[in-house]
């Protein structure tokens, strides 16, 4: 096969290529306007390539910035809400874990959420990146095949002073797709195992303060025994006033040089999840690791359990 049909075929060929090997990369560039035509994993979009989208009104937006009030005093055009907390809910006791897959369902219809159109998720972009990576998890997890981050979030829309919206978008319910939701996860025995036999490498997504063992709201402080320490606000970078994302060399040196590397199975936890998924973006998403699981018991879980054995101080 020779000319356009070669080319063409060559084309789809290294698509297909970059598709199973999960090269996920940011919407940016000279092509940054044309909407994805293959499912990706998700990564970052830049504002100047979400006005685009919205010009063209190919995109569903969804702010999940922790007040409320912070919406209705002010959104970007088209955005619907949706808190975290909403998300996630008791589960035998142990509170802030997922719900089931109906429950996500029903959420994402009546936010509107469509399957043939890409999704932006922002949220105040200087603090709780966390609740943003959070619904990116739990979209790609239900299959959505183009779940995007807004790099940034609300605070650099709105110091770049691109329009803002009062009014409510005029959203009607989608259908969503019979779901398979396999949210990458990890048990509670699946993380005593790697405690006991170091076959998978555990990341503590939390502050410092809270993986010494100095602060921490549950009835026991320090983190579980062998845990490296990456605290999700070190993959963001102060730019004026707001944080946006490190480049993909500056995380992938970071963890590297902890120590948290592609070859190992990863099993991250935080608190309550919300923490780790932002790892979870970091690793998964923008590098490609292949095998990362969030134990969404958390340390809300592992505190609790007193016979569980925990470690204070520096660690690794």
């Amino acid at each position: 096969m020779t000319g356009t049909g070669a080319r063409g075929s060559g084309t789809r060929l290294l698509a297909s290529v970059l598709l199973l090997c999960g090269c996920a990369q940011a919407a940016s560039g000279p092509s940054a306007n044309a909407v994805p035509e293959l499912a990706t994993l998700p990564g970052l979009v830049s504002t100047d390539t979400l006005a685009a989208w919205q010009a063209r009104d190919v995109v569903s937006l969804i702010d999940v910035r922790t007040d409320p009030f912070s919406y209705l005093k002010g959104h970007l055009p088209g955005a619907t809400y949706v808190n975290t907390e909403t998300l996630r809910a008791v589960d035998h006791g142990v509170p802030l874990q997922l719900m089931p897959e109906n429950w996500y369902a029903e959420v994402f219809s009546r936010l509107g959420v469509r399957w043939d159109r890409p999704v932006v998720i922002y949220s105040a972009g200087e603090s709780h990146n966390i609740d943003a990576t959070f619904l990116v998890w739990l979209l790609t997890a239900y299959g959505h095949p183009r779940v995007y981050l807004l790099d940034g979030g609300y605070f650099k829309w709105e110091l770049e002073q691109r329009p803002i919206a009062r009014h409510y978008p005029k959203i009607t319910p989608a259908p969503v797709p019979p779901g398979h939701f396999r949210p990458a996860v990890a048990t509670l025995e699946q993380v005593r195992r790697a405690v006991e036999r170091h076959d998978a490498v555990l990341v503590d997504a939390r502050p410092p303060d809270q993986y010494v063992g100095a602060a921490g709201a549950q009835m026991r402080h320090g983190h579980i025994p062998g845990a490296i320490n990456h605290y999700w606000q070190d993959d963001l970078v102060q730019v004026g006033f707001g944080r946006v994302w490190k480049s993909r060399e500056a995380l992938r040196a970071a963890y590297v040089g902890q120590g948290i590397t592609p070859d190992r199975p990863l099993i991250l936890y935080c608190n309550s999840t919300t923490e780790a998924s932002h790892v979870f973006f970091a690793l998964r998403f923008l590098l490609g690791y292949p095998d990362v699981r969030i134990y969404t018991g958390s340390w809300t879980e592992w505190a609790e359990r007193e016979e569980l054995p925990i470690e204070t101080g520096a660690g690794r």
